[in-house]
């Protein structure tokens, strides 16, 4: 298992607007590939978004993707499991109730899963999203950015921006709260077994 850790500050963030993104021609296949709401690049390989609807299609898959982190409880559209079905992609739902107040603990528990699973490269190119890519999309990327040894501040900042005038203070204070220290021990664990001295224990990528 190869795990992805990296450093970035503030003056990396782009600026992204709550709408769909640029339409690109795509001449080899007649095609228009329009973002989802709220698309963004987080790392290599790694992508954010609102909930990509059909006309989204085409555009992911210019992202070769091979798993969705979807963090909403309602069953994800049959259109939609049609599409990953046909291009191979597979979907992991971490449900978070977007329509009430979960307390810091239930959150904390989901978000950890979902990170657990996004730092294995295995899943990777992988899109997280959430209805709009806004609150829970931002948690689990501010979430991932702490593990990344990002300053606060920034954190912070990159969820604000996503999230703009509709930020949560319970979505900030989770962020301030949240201990990385369980996964970063997890990563130390993970990261000796896979650069072991005995190279015939080592796991293999499939």
């Amino acid at each position: 298992m190869v795990l992805m850790i990296t450093k970035r500050g503030r003056n990396e963030l782009v600026e992204n607007s709550d709408r769909d993104g640029d339409i690109d021609s795509d001449s080899g296949a007649g095609k228009s590939t329009v973002p989802p709401i709220n698309f963004a690049n987080v790392e290599d390989r790694v992508y954010r978004s609102g909930f990509p609807q059909p006309s989204n299609f085409p555009f992911l898959e210019t992202l070769q993707l091979r798993s969705i982190i979807y963090l909403c409880p309602e069953p994800y559209p049959e259109e939609n499991l049609e599409f990953l079905k046909a291009n191979n992609i597979r979907l992991f739902q971490f449900g978070i109730d977007g329509t009430k107040e979960l307390s810091i603990d239930v959150l904390r528990n989901i978000i950890t899963e979902a990170l657990n699973l996004l730092i294995d490269v295995r899943v990777h190119p992988v899109l997280i999203h959430c209805k709009r890519g806004k609150h829970r999309t931002g948690c689990v990327v501010g979430s991932l950015r702490k593990l990344q040894n990002w300053c606060l501040s920034s954190v912070l900042e990159e969820y604000k921006l996503y999230a703009g005038v509709k930020s949560r203070d319970t979505d900030l204070k989770f962020l301030e709260t949240y201990d990385v220290s369980y996964l970063q021990q997890s990563l130390q664990t993970i990261i000796y077994q896979y650069h072991g001295h005995d190279s015939k224990n080592r796991r293999r990528l499939q």
